[in-house]
């Protein structure tokens, strides 16, 4: 187990350094100790010991900022929950779950298949042999959805790319300063595609195509990378940065292309 999960405290000091980070200067210890579940005497002991430890500094009376060296902390820590969590989902999780795939063929109950990750969708089969397997629960005809248990192995998934394309705002031209040749040639290569505001609709309907999502797009191209589904993502010039912060944060690899006219 990962150590800031050995003790109380550790995961205190966590949420805490969270909270300033997200609330500095101005640090409501009440508000933390609400949040949190404790005390606002145990945050006032906590901060005095993140002070002390380097990982926040004071500004004055209930003025506090994180330094370097705490941020570096809690993205440490942050790694090491993320890859706590993959692991306890993939190695011990999937042996006690259902996972819901689509039958391939028509399968019995208690038959043993191999399970497969195609277009971001999850299937079983008894003959295409892969290095995942699993027991189904009931039985299932072709096409029909089937669970399956004692997942066994690691499931392949496809690489997936994430290219996100730079649509000018209206008051730069809007969709009419779209380089739609670049665009139908991207488009084409990417089985997913998300619009980022209603110049990147109209950008995409120019090439006679309609995105699959619309709203909430940074978090479903996310997804679908996380089910091997590659992406194309057209966002207006001030959605960009936040979308490229998004897919850092998860490490997940990017192009950006520029379809403005130059």
């Amino acid at each position: 187990m990962i150590e800031l999960l050995h003790s109380k405290s550790g995961i205190t000091k966590f949420q805490i350094l969270i909270e300033v980070a997200a609330h500095q200067p101005n640090v409501r210890q009440k508000e933390i100790a609400e949040k949190i579940g404790v005390t606002p005497q145990a945050v006032s002991e906590y901060i005095k010991e993140l002070v002390a430890e380097g990982l926040i500094y004071s500004e004055g009376r209930v003025r506090y900022r994180i330094t370097k060296q705490g941020v570096e902390w809690v993205l440490e820590n942050a790694e090491d929950m993320k890859r706590y969590a993959r692991y306890v989902m993939s190695d011990i999780i999937s042996h006690v779950s259902t996972w819901t795939a689509i039958a391939r063929e028509d399968l019995e109950e208690g038959k043993e298949v191999y399970l497969k990750m195609e277009s971001g969708l999850l299937y079983v089969s008894t003959t295409d042999v892969t290095n995942a397997t699993g027991t189904t629960i009931s039985a299932a005809k072709q096409g029909e959805d089937v669970g399956v248990t004692d997942l066994m192995g690691l499931i392949d998934l496809e690489n997936a790319s994430i290219t996100v394309c730079r649509i000018p705002r209206v008051e730069k031209g809007g969709s009419h300063n779209v380089d739609v040749e670049r665009l139908r040639a991207l488009a084409k290569s990417k089985a997913y595609i998300a619009t980022i505001g209603v110049e990147s609709l109209i950008a995409l309907r120019r090439i006679d195509m309609e995105p699959h999502v619309m709203f909430g797009a940074k978090e479903s191209v996310i997804e679908a990378a996380y089910h091997g589904l590659s992406s194309l993502v057209l966002a207006i010039d001030e959605e960009v940065p936040t979308i490229l912060s998004r897919l850092e944060t998860e490490n997940l690899e990017y192009e950006l292309v520029d379809l403005s006219i130059q």
